[in-house]
């Protein structure tokens, strides 16, 4: 009796590693609960200061908000649905569309960007809850980098836990500041961050994106691709929308942004118990993070157990949420997410356009280095048109792009979307790569 119960308990778990098989038990209540709870993250109301027009009516940031969630999301949702299909994790799904020695750079980079952003959670986390219980920050470093940790050695049981319990605690909470935000004066924004319609369009499409690198390593575990789109794209979309409108409306409502929207929320009544039930949900996106950088790690080394790699990145994390100052390295995080935006419509095209037996994500995956192109094209495009801002020692970035918009004619004000025009172009160079030799397979099988 004991022993089946344990061969159940190891099927319905996520493999240790990519020699055994991925179990397919997560159904669309479970893949929507996980993609709700990503979504409604305290990130995203700090952030929403960078989407709003300034002096325009709220109606239109909104608008804008609600755009930007619905092309992001179902973006990530036609990533996601591929692993439901395939079976493997996001890194190695790569196999099939550049070779496996090929999808070794984009597995470096997401590791990076998974670790930068577990860190960036960890402090969040722990900055959010200082500020609510007026305690030092360190110890709740510690407790959410080992809470993360702890919840990424069993990420399929974590996943269910969140779908039936956690996500509705959430929509508990983000529902009271609602009705607490909503009760207050709304006039026009003065200040905001966006330039214009479309650059606060691309802000929020950026944030479904930045999961695509880490989608396929949960919805591998979906039961068919359909059910992985539908319950990834409305999950995160509808909590995209959600909390970077109540930021905007906060924003309003209090005059604050940044971290400062949090201080608002906790002055309201019951405000401090709201903040702390997504402080806690707030630990998924750091266990999210610390999963999938050690399931991208084994696209490299295949034998290493997962729960070995999740102990270690959580280890590094909660080390660099101590000592690190994340708010300088947030524009390198958006830059490793610049990257894979165009990666995103190579993979899209490429997907849907090759023959279905074509994607090989075995460990002979030949490789095709000329959709390797199409990728750095798309990168160059983003960056042409929104080069990623940094200050001090890293502005020369900035301002060498700026030369080449001066160079090429480009007007640095020119409100288009940066996502929006490196998907655009990464995905008719991907047409024009991959094509010929789709119309020669299917000739061949004719």
């Amino acid at each position: 009796m004991s022993t089946t119960s344990s061969a159940t308990a190891v099927v319905d778990e996520a493999p240790r590693t990519l020699a055994e098989p991925a179990p397919t038990s997560l159904g669309l209540r479970d893949t929507v609960g996980l993609w709700a709870n990503l979504g409604i993250s305290l990130l995203l109301p700090v952030a929403a200061a960078f989407v709003v027009l300034a002096g325009r009516p709220l109606g239109v940031t909104v608008l804008a908000v609600a755009v930007g969630a619905v092309i992001g999301a179902v973006l990530l949702g036609l990533t996601a649905a591929p692993a439901a299909r395939e079976r493997v994790p996001a890194m190695v799904l790569l196999r099939g569309l550049l070779g496996r020695r090929a999808s070794w750079l984009p597995t470096g980079l997401n590791v990076l960007q998974c670790l930068g952003w577990a860190t960036f959670e960890i402090v969040i986390i722990a900055e959010a809850a200082s500020r609510a219980l007026d305690l030092p920050r360190e110890p709740f470093v510690v407790a959410a980098g080992v809470l993360a940790t702890a919840m990424a050695l069993r990420p399929l049981g974590v996943v269910r836990l969140l779908a039936r319990f956690a996500v509705w605690a959430a929509v508990a909470a983000v529902g009271y500041l609602y009705v607490r935000v909503l009760s207050e004066p709304l006039p026009p924004v003065e200040e905001g961050g966006a330039g214009s319609f479309w650059s606060a369009v691309d802000i929020v499409i950026a944030l479904p994106v930045s999961w695509f690198p880490l989608a396929a390593d949960y919805t591998r575990h979906v039961r068919d691709p359909r059910t992985a789109f539908v319950g990834t794209a409305a999950g995160y979309g509808l909590a995209t929308f959600a909390m970077f409108t109540l930021g905007v409306l906060a924003l309003s409502a209090y005059g604050t942004a940044g971290l400062d929207v949090v201080d608002a929320l906790l002055a309201v009544p019951l405000g401090l118990v709201a903040v702390l039930v997504l402080v806690a949900v707030e630990v998924d996106e750091a266990f999210a993070n610390i999963y999938s950088t050690a399931v991208s790690a084994q696209n490299v080394a295949s034998r290493l157990d997962r729960r070995v790699l999740a102990v270690a990145v959580g280890a590094v994390a909660t080390g660099l949420a101590l000592t690190l100052d994340v708010v300088a390295y947030e524009p390198f995080l958006f830059l490793l997410g610049a990257v894979f935006v165009p990666l995103a419509g190579v993979l899209l095209v490429a997907y849907y356009l090759l023959p279905r037996g074509a994607w090989d994500v075995s460990d002979d995956a030949p490789a095709r280095p000329a959709l390797l192109v199409p990728w750095a094209v798309g990168f160059v495009a983003y960056q042409l048109t929104v080069p990623t801002f940094f200050t001090g020692g890293a502005a020369g970035w900035t301002a060498w792009w700026g030369a080449r918009q001066a160079d090429l004619g480009i007007s640095a004000t020119s409100g288009l979307s940066a996502s929006l025009v490196s998907l655009t172009v990464a995905s008719l160079l991907t047409v024009a790569v991959a094509l010929p030799g789709a119309l020669r397979a299917h000739r061949s099988t004719r």
